[in-house]
């Protein structure tokens, strides 16, 4: 991937640069809704501070609830007296809450920053119709995690670059004898299920949604299910072996940290829980760009983020408030070493940041052989489709795709039946 270090860094600077000593007309208290744990709350702490130290007329205040509450509290909140200025949001969830004029579409100079120092397509995850709503900070995007011991063992030289080497490694990897399957197809979790998929339509030329509406009726789509059946009626995919359980771990987690697994397409967030249960034997484990499908035009990853808004039912003074806060936050001057303070914060918690800038300073840490292989689809990644209606829609084709794997659905039932569902999911949001 080429790296722009410090692209619109102007821009950046001149955000940082206007909100340094900026003076509000009165007191400010902005609160920080967010789900991180203890820990990462005292460090986004330790940020408000240090920006309060410039701004001694705002109050940051930072308030954590289980992930599980996070929607819900932000939804009864939002407003009102003691609700969230700022929530950090799952990108999924924002055409929703702006359909209902919940989060305050980003000022002009904060739009233009996060156009220019983010990736295209994570900088189109933060955007309903065109107008930038927040500034994205952790990003996962998805790349083929496989064991190079096992590819040793089998024979096999290099990580498969397209479709027909994919599917002739998972056959090699296979060994009924050792328990061992060729490729880990993951169940029992709808971004689990749907992510992986989604990066091999898109590395085949396709899209979930095209326009608003949905595309899994394509041919694109047609030989992306076609190949997922091939992979379990070969037995290269058992899929009891990738079941998930609530905590997104269990068997499919295990049976790659055991070496039961030969591949499997997940995102970078998995690299702790790996190094936990694989200790030394994690240096076996190296990553690759998405296999590249007969109609694909290269390798691409499904991202998605996570990202930071402000409630439209704040005073305009916490807005502006939070906006600057925000400007600052992920600016290049926050944090260590040309990085942003968000950036230092995500990188304390072992996650790829999404801001061009932050990359570029983190460069030798992003540089391992697990991350550099995420790093380098980052630019070339395709969003997961942020739609009204995309909770359901995703969860519709989670049970599809898993009908299909446990041989309930053929790979063309399984497309009609995606196909017809989404349609009237997305029809019924839009109304």
């Amino acid at each position: 991937m080429t790296i722009r270090p410090f692209a619109g860094a102007f821009l950046g600077v001149a955000l940082a640069a206007l909100s340094v000593g900026a003076a509000f007309a009165e007191d400010v208290t902005v609160s920080f809704l967010t789900h991180w744990p203890p820990e990462t709350v005292a460090k986004l702490e330790a940020a408000a501070a240090a920006y309060s130290k410039d701004h001694p007329d705002v109050k940051v205040e930072v308030r954590a609830v289980p992930f599980g509450d996070l929607l819900t509290t932000l939804r009864s909140q939002a407003g009102q007296a003691g609700g969230p200025t700022i929530t950090g949001i799952y990108d999924l969830w924002l055409p929703e809450l702006v359909r209902d004029k919940l989060v305050n579409a980003a000022p002009e100079a904060n739009a233009s920053d996060v156009s220019t120092n983010w990736p295209k397509g994570v900088a189109s995850a933060a955007s309903v119709g065109g107008s930038v709503y927040g500034y994205p900070n952790e990003i996962d995007v998805y790349a083929l995690n496989y064991n190079k011991k096992l590819f040793e063992e089998a024979g096999i030289k290099d990580a498969p670059k397209t479709w027909d080497e994919f599917v002739a490694a998972a056959e090699k990897l296979t060994n009924k004898d050792k328990g061992q399957h060729g490729f880990g197809l993951i169940n029992s979790w709808a971004a689990g299920v749907v992510h992986p998929f989604a990066s091999l339509l898109a590395s085949n030329g396709g899209a979930l949604v095209v326009d608003g509406k949905p595309a899994l009726d394509s041919e694109n789509a047609a030989e992306t299910f076609a190949l997922y059946e091939k992979l379990v009626k070969s037995g290269a995919s058992v899929p009891e072996m990738g079941t998930a359980d609530a905590n997104t771990t269990g068997p499919f987690l295990d049976n790659f940290v055991s070496g039961k697994t030969g591949m499997i397409i997940m995102a970078n967030w998995w690299e702790s829980a790996l190094k936990a249960g694989m200790g030394d034997k994690f240096a076996d484990i190296a990553t690759a760009p998405i296999p590249v499908g007969p109609k694909g035009d290269g390798p691409h990853s499904i991202s998605y983020s996570w990202m930071t808004v402000v409630s439209d039912g704040a005073s305009d003074a916490e807005k502006k408030a939070a906006w600057d806060f925000l400007a600052w936050l992920n600016g290049p001057t926050s944090g260590e070493k040309g990085a942003s303070a968000m950036g230092d914060l995500l990188q304390s918690m072992g996650i790829l940041p999404s801001r061009s800038s932050d990359v570029a300073a983190f460069a030798d840490r992003l540089k391992t052989p697990f991350l550099a292989g995420y790093v380098d689809v980052l630019n070339e990644a395709r969003p997961f489709p942020t739609v009204l209606g995309g909770q359901e829609f995703t969860e519709s084709l989670q049970s599809h795709i898993e009908a299909l794997e446990f041989g309930k659905e053929t790979a063309t039932d399984a497309q009609k039946g995606a196909q017809a569902d989404a349609a009237a999911i997305l029809e019924k949001a839009a109304k």
